[in-house]
């Protein structure tokens, strides 16, 4: 998931699954134990967490907060997150980036993340970049709400980079029957990664290039088109400007049913995390009540 890009990851409750977790008020160490270069714009890190051993985590969409200790307030790992938010000013308290876990291992408590790097820009790019072995980083959660239904005539995935790791998850998390259709935009050839591999899933690389991030894959996904009558289960994430665009293709104008959709932005162009999340309900308040008015998709 791309931090670099002021992602935001804010899943939304998945319509007839179990609902979000209470969010956790503990903190929860990872040391890193190895890393690989999937692509120039995105690095793997292997992290090792007894914390998660023997837990419960059924969904494809499962992420954490990792917490970054902001320079010069006085204090590291470890400390206790409640008393934290609680004494400190927030210019102190730990910076969240969110991201979604990959392989997961609750067995031997494991598991991946991938991040979106561009340079020195951002929080959690930059540390990834110089992450060392045996490095520990703390986090919030996991959480997680969704996974793909049993059963559906077929799956749609449409993500950018934000989502590739909640896309490919939810790939992996496919039979050999399942039919699926996923789009991905990423700014070219070169920043492909390996998707688990299945016969009956197509992928389609939508590159972005130098266009607004968003707009291609809405125009991808327009020209393959929706039917509202398909038994098709939807996963649209990615950044807020094409989220918004979807929701309007989909609900507007192809009639999708909303139960068949998951849909939510992870990001905004222009805004760091906390700037999207405080901002999210107003944007998606706003996105409801056009798409209440009937205004269609832009074209």
């Amino acid at each position: 998931m791309s931090e670099t890009q002021s992602q935001a990851r804010a899943q939304a409750p998945r319509p007839g699954g179990a609902g979000r977790r209470r969010k956790s008020r503990r903190a929860t160490p990872a040391t890193v134990t190895g890393r690989e270069r999937l692509s120039p714009e995105m690095i793997r890190l292997s992290f090792d967490c007894p914390g998660i051993r023997g837990a419960e985590l059924p969904f494809a969409d499962h992420y954490v907060k990792l917490l970054f200790v902001p320079e010069g307030a006085g204090y590291s790992w470890p400390f206790d997150l409640a008393e934290v938010r609680e004494t400190r000013p927030r210019t102190e308290q730990p910076v969240m980036r969110t991201y979604t876990l990959r392989k997961i291992d609750t067995d031997n408590g494991a598991f991946d993340i991938d991040f979106v790097v561009h340079g020195a820009d951002g929080v959690a790019g930059p540390w990834a970049e110089r992450a060392e072995i045996g490095e520990v980083i703390p986090f919030a959660g996991p959480g997680g709400t969704w996974a793909p239904r049993p059963g559906a005539a077929r799956q749609v995935f449409v993500g950018d980079e934000s989502a590739l790791p909640a896309v490919a998850a939810g790939v992996g998390n496919l039979s050999d029957e399942d039919v699926a259709d996923v789009f991905l935009e990423v700014s070219g050839q070169d920043a492909h990664v390996a998707l688990p591999v299945r016969e009956s899933v197509r992928v389609h690389w939508v590159h972005r290039g130098d266009a607004t991030p968003g707009t291609r894959l809405v125009e991808a996904v327009r020209a393959a088109g929706a039917d509202a009558g398909e038994d098709c289960e939807w996963f649209v994430h990615g950044v807020a400007e094409m989220v918004r665009e979807m929701r309007r293709f989909l609900f507007v104008d192809a009639g999708v049913p909303r139960g068949r959709v998951s849909i939510s932005g992870y990001w905004r162009l222009g805004m760091v995390e906390d700037e999207w999340q405080a901002s999210k309900r107003e944007f998606t308040a706003a996105a409801e009540a056009a798409e209440a008015a009937g205004v269609p998709g832009n074209r």
